[in-house]
Protein backbone atom coordinates (compact mmCIF):
# COMPACT_ATOMS: atom_id res chain seq x y z
CA UNK A 1 0.00 0.00 0.00
CA UNK A 2 2.85 2.36 0.75
CA UNK A 3 6.58 2.29 0.45
CA UNK A 4 9.33 5.05 1.03
CA UNK A 5 12.22 4.37 -0.49
CA UNK A 6 15.89 6.41 0.97
CA UNK A 7 12.87 8.93 2.26
CA UNK A 8 14.65 12.01 4.00
CA UNK A 9 13.34 15.14 5.61
CA UNK A 10 15.19 18.40 6.34
CA UNK A 11 13.67 21.90 7.71
CA UNK A 12 16.74 24.24 6.36
CA UNK A 13 20.09 23.02 7.74
CA UNK A 14 18.60 20.49 9.95
CA UNK A 15 18.51 16.23 9.45
CA UNK A 16 14.68 15.48 10.26
CA UNK A 17 15.33 11.96 9.61
CA UNK A 18 17.23 10.40 6.62
CA UNK A 19 16.89 7.15 4.06
CA UNK A 20 14.03 5.53 5.39
CA UNK A 21 13.07 2.70 4.02
CA UNK A 22 9.58 0.61 4.65
CA UNK A 23 6.48 -0.96 3.56
CA UNK A 24 3.04 -0.65 4.94
CA UNK A 25 0.66 -3.07 3.76
CA UNK A 26 -3.30 -3.31 3.19
CA UNK A 27 -4.62 -4.43 6.72
CA UNK A 28 -1.40 -3.20 8.85
CA UNK A 29 -2.02 -2.68 12.18
CA UNK A 30 1.58 -0.97 12.90
CA UNK A 31 3.32 1.83 15.32
CA UNK A 32 5.48 4.49 15.00
CA UNK A 33 7.76 4.36 18.17
CA UNK A 34 10.54 6.30 19.34
CA UNK A 35 11.83 9.51 21.22
CA UNK A 36 10.11 12.77 20.89
CA UNK A 37 11.58 14.81 18.09
CA UNK A 38 12.93 11.80 16.19
CA UNK A 39 10.58 12.63 13.26
CA UNK A 40 7.13 10.64 14.10
CA UNK A 41 4.66 13.65 13.00
CA UNK A 42 7.00 14.94 10.33
CA UNK A 43 6.31 11.14 9.05
CA UNK A 44 2.94 11.37 9.17
CA UNK A 45 2.59 15.09 8.17
CA UNK A 46 4.56 13.94 4.74
CA UNK A 47 2.03 10.71 4.35
CA UNK A 48 -1.25 13.11 4.73
CA UNK A 49 0.45 15.97 2.39
CA UNK A 50 0.34 18.37 4.81
CA UNK A 51 4.79 18.55 4.83
CA UNK A 52 7.01 17.47 1.19
CA UNK A 53 10.15 15.25 1.37
CA UNK A 54 13.21 16.89 1.15
CA UNK A 55 14.10 14.02 -1.03
CA UNK A 56 13.72 9.99 -1.46
CA UNK A 57 10.64 8.13 -3.28
CA UNK A 58 7.00 7.44 -0.73
CA UNK A 59 4.67 5.70 -3.42
CA UNK A 60 0.91 4.62 -2.91
CA UNK A 61 0.03 1.67 -4.75
CA UNK A 62 -2.96 3.17 -5.56
CA UNK A 63 -5.46 6.72 -4.23
CA UNK A 64 -5.47 6.86 -0.36
CA UNK A 65 -8.18 8.68 1.54
CA UNK A 66 -6.38 9.07 5.26
CA UNK A 67 -8.13 9.50 8.68
CA UNK A 68 -6.73 10.97 11.12
CA UNK A 69 -7.52 10.74 15.04
CA UNK A 70 -5.64 13.05 17.13
CA UNK A 71 -4.22 13.31 20.52
CA UNK A 72 -6.80 14.10 23.53
CA UNK A 73 -7.91 17.56 23.23
CA UNK A 74 -9.84 19.39 26.12
CA UNK A 75 -12.87 20.35 25.40
CA UNK A 76 -14.50 23.30 27.74
CA UNK A 77 -18.03 21.98 29.22
CA UNK A 78 -19.77 24.59 27.37
CA UNK A 79 -18.87 23.64 24.11
CA UNK A 80 -22.19 24.17 21.87
CA UNK A 81 -22.26 20.52 20.01
CA UNK A 82 -23.29 17.72 20.98
CA UNK A 83 -21.82 14.52 19.90
CA UNK A 84 -23.61 14.08 16.75
CA UNK A 85 -23.12 17.47 15.33
CA UNK A 86 -19.29 17.42 16.06
CA UNK A 87 -19.36 14.56 14.09
CA UNK A 88 -20.92 16.13 11.58
CA UNK A 89 -18.18 18.83 10.86
CA UNK A 90 -17.01 16.24 8.83
CA UNK A 91 -19.66 16.33 5.90
CA UNK A 92 -19.65 19.03 3.20
CA UNK A 93 -23.01 21.09 3.28
CA UNK A 94 -25.28 20.21 0.35
CA UNK A 95 -28.77 21.31 -0.13
CA UNK A 96 -29.47 18.27 -2.27
CA UNK A 97 -32.33 16.46 -0.41
CA UNK A 98 -30.95 12.54 -1.89
CA UNK A 99 -27.40 13.70 -0.65
CA UNK A 100 -28.49 15.12 2.90
CA UNK A 101 -30.73 11.72 3.15
CA UNK A 102 -27.58 10.10 2.19
CA UNK A 103 -25.48 11.91 5.12
CA UNK A 104 -27.96 11.22 7.53
CA UNK A 105 -27.61 7.56 6.81
CA UNK A 106 -23.84 7.42 6.69
CA UNK A 107 -23.86 9.58 10.15
CA UNK A 108 -26.32 7.05 11.49
CA UNK A 109 -23.78 3.70 10.56
CA UNK A 110 -20.72 5.35 11.98
CA UNK A 111 -22.26 6.28 14.97
CA UNK A 112 -22.99 2.65 15.24
CA UNK A 113 -20.06 1.74 14.45
CA UNK A 114 -18.01 3.93 17.30
CA UNK A 115 -19.97 2.48 19.44
CA UNK A 116 -21.97 6.32 20.05
CA UNK A 117 -25.22 5.41 18.84
CA UNK A 118 -26.97 6.03 22.33
CA UNK A 119 -24.61 8.52 22.87
CA UNK A 120 -24.84 11.30 20.30
CA UNK A 121 -26.94 13.96 21.79
CA UNK A 122 -24.59 14.50 24.44
CA UNK A 123 -22.45 17.55 24.92
CA UNK A 124 -19.72 17.07 23.58
CA UNK A 125 -18.18 19.09 25.83
CA UNK A 126 -19.70 17.23 28.86
CA UNK A 127 -18.53 13.86 27.43
CA UNK A 128 -15.66 11.17 29.34
CA UNK A 129 -12.12 11.76 27.27
CA UNK A 130 -12.95 8.27 25.83
CA UNK A 131 -16.40 9.33 24.56
CA UNK A 132 -14.42 12.72 22.95
CA UNK A 133 -12.02 10.20 21.22
CA UNK A 134 -14.24 8.02 19.99
CA UNK A 135 -16.07 11.34 18.42
CA UNK A 136 -13.05 12.63 16.75
CA UNK A 137 -12.68 8.11 15.29
CA UNK A 138 -15.92 9.00 13.99
CA UNK A 139 -15.11 11.81 12.01
CA UNK A 140 -12.22 10.04 10.47
CA UNK A 141 -14.24 7.32 9.54
CA UNK A 142 -16.85 9.58 7.45
CA UNK A 143 -14.63 9.50 4.58
CA UNK A 144 -14.19 6.31 4.41
CA UNK A 145 -10.35 6.09 5.05
CA UNK A 146 -8.08 3.14 3.54
CA UNK A 147 -5.62 4.31 6.26
CA UNK A 148 -6.46 5.33 9.78
CA UNK A 149 -3.58 7.39 11.84
CA UNK A 150 -4.09 7.41 15.57
CA UNK A 151 -1.52 10.66 16.84
CA UNK A 152 -0.75 9.98 20.51
CA UNK A 153 -5.17 9.33 20.41
CA UNK A 154 -4.94 7.28 23.88
CA UNK A 155 -2.90 9.88 25.61
CA UNK A 156 -4.26 10.85 28.76
CA UNK A 157 -6.66 8.55 28.71
CA UNK A 158 -6.94 5.95 31.89
CA UNK A 159 -5.74 2.33 31.30
CA UNK A 160 -9.40 1.25 30.29
CA UNK A 161 -10.75 3.86 28.17
CA UNK A 162 -7.63 2.97 26.35
CA UNK A 163 -8.22 -0.44 26.08
CA UNK A 164 -11.88 0.53 24.85
CA UNK A 165 -10.48 2.27 22.37
CA UNK A 166 -8.28 0.16 20.53
CA UNK A 167 -10.48 -2.62 21.08
CA UNK A 168 -12.52 -0.85 18.69
CA UNK A 169 -9.66 0.36 16.31
CA UNK A 170 -8.93 -3.46 15.80
CA UNK A 171 -12.45 -4.27 15.40
CA UNK A 172 -12.13 -2.02 12.63
CA UNK A 173 -9.25 -2.67 11.46
CA UNK A 174 -10.15 -6.28 11.15
CA UNK A 175 -13.82 -5.94 10.06
CA UNK A 176 -12.73 -3.18 7.04
CA UNK A 177 -9.15 -4.48 6.43
CA UNK A 178 -8.54 -0.81 7.27
CA UNK A 179 -4.49 -0.32 7.87
CA UNK A 180 -3.80 1.79 11.30
CA UNK A 181 -0.92 3.51 11.85
CA UNK A 182 -0.67 4.05 15.62
CA UNK A 183 2.18 7.32 16.65
CA UNK A 184 2.55 5.97 20.63
CA UNK A 185 4.80 6.03 23.49
CA UNK A 186 2.87 3.69 25.19
CA UNK A 187 4.69 0.18 25.61
CA UNK A 188 1.45 -2.21 26.81
CA UNK A 189 -0.47 -1.02 23.44
CA UNK A 190 1.98 -1.54 21.18
CA UNK A 191 2.70 -5.11 22.31
CA UNK A 192 -1.14 -5.91 22.82
CA UNK A 193 -2.57 -4.65 19.53
CA UNK A 194 0.28 -3.71 16.85
CA UNK A 195 1.98 -6.76 14.76
CA UNK A 196 5.51 -5.01 14.08
CA UNK A 197 6.55 -1.22 14.83
CA UNK A 198 8.87 1.16 13.38
CA UNK A 199 11.16 2.51 15.11
CA UNK A 200 12.68 5.86 15.08
CA UNK A 201 16.49 6.07 16.42
CA UNK A 202 19.39 7.79 15.06
CA UNK A 203 18.00 9.96 12.19
CA UNK A 204 16.26 6.76 10.74
CA UNK A 205 14.15 3.79 11.82
CA UNK A 206 14.49 0.35 12.35
CA UNK A 207 11.35 -2.50 11.22
CA UNK A 208 10.97 -4.30 14.76
CA UNK A 209 8.44 -7.16 15.37
CA UNK A 210 6.24 -6.90 18.17
CA UNK A 211 7.76 -9.88 19.89
CA UNK A 212 10.67 -7.64 19.77
CA UNK A 213 9.98 -4.46 20.78
CA UNK A 214 11.35 -3.70 24.54
CA UNK A 215 10.55 -1.40 27.01
CA UNK A 216 13.95 0.69 26.90
CA UNK A 217 12.67 1.85 22.93
CA UNK A 218 9.76 3.83 25.13
CA UNK A 219 12.58 4.94 27.57
CA UNK A 220 15.08 6.97 25.19
CA UNK A 221 14.56 10.49 25.62
CA UNK A 222 10.72 10.27 25.31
Amino acid sequence: MIEAKDLTKRFGQQLVFENLNFKINDGDFISLIGPNGSGKTTLVKILMGLEKKTSGELSFTKKQTIGYVPQFRNIDMDYPLDIEQFVRLNLKFTLSPSKRHEDDELIKNILQETKLTELKNRPLGLASGGEKQKAYLAQALLNDPKVLILDEATASLDVEVKMQLMDLVQELNQKYNLTVIFITHDYELTKKYTSRALFFKNKTIEEVHVNDVSEAMFEMGS
